[in-house]
């Protein structure tokens, strides 16, 4: 579980900080009268950042599931009878 803390503080982490960058761009093309480019440049790494930190859990939660489900059944070959085809 540990490793799993770690990788969602990081994509947190990452997350945030473009999170950040993103509304600052927004904010700063929005009060701006030359920079308008910067509003639609804001609005896309705002959804970045939110779709880094979905994918980050999306990982974390798969990770979490193959370790908790069976690793598949056991295969038992069948012995054939002398002369049947298998």
């Amino acid at each position: 579980m540990k490793s799993k803390g770690n990788i969602i503080n990081a994509v947190g982490r990452i997350g945030i900080a473009v999170l950040t960058l993103g509304i600052m761009f927004f904010l700063f093309g929005l009060f701006e009268n030359d920079y308008k480019i910067f509003v639609s440049i804001g609005i896309g790494t705002v959804v970045g950042a939110v779709f880094i930190f979905l994918i980050g859990v999306f990982f974390v939660a798969t990770e979490e599931m193959l370790a908790k489900t069976n690793k598949g059944n056991k295969v038992i070959p069948i012995k054939s009878k002398k002369g049947a085809p298998l």
